[in-house]
């Protein structure tokens, strides 16, 4: 199961509005950010029908990246409704980031 792809900033507003999410803002070329695919994966399972995992290309999104100061990615960043929480920078285990979703779920 792989995490939300989300292609706008409306798509972006929409997926963080309600619940808890979590964005992985990254791009294709960066190595860390491939290293953090699979534990993203594993989180998506996990949290199925409790929390959002969901990603953003900072290339296809200057923007809301610019917009949020993403400055280094991978960032995560970790939402409840609509609400940034915490934000996390460079590759993040996966207890690490469960931790996290669990003290807000």
């Amino acid at each position: 199961m792989e995490p939300r792809k989300i292609l706008s900033a409306e798509q972006f507003e929409e997926s963080i509005g309600q619940g808890v999410t979590l964005v992985d803002f990254n791009a294709p070329w960066c190595m860390p950010c491939k290293a953090q695919g699979p534990i993203l994966e594993a989180l998506t399972k996990q949290y199925e029908g409790k929390a959002t995992i969901a990603e953003m290309n900072v290339d296809d999104n200057r923007e809301t990246a610019l917009n949020l100061g993403i400055r280094s990615i991978p960032t995560l960043t970790l939402f409840k409704n609509g609400k940034e929480i915490q934000r996390f920078v460079g590759v993040q285990s996966q207890q690490k980031l469960s931790s996290a979703i669990e003290e807000i779920i």
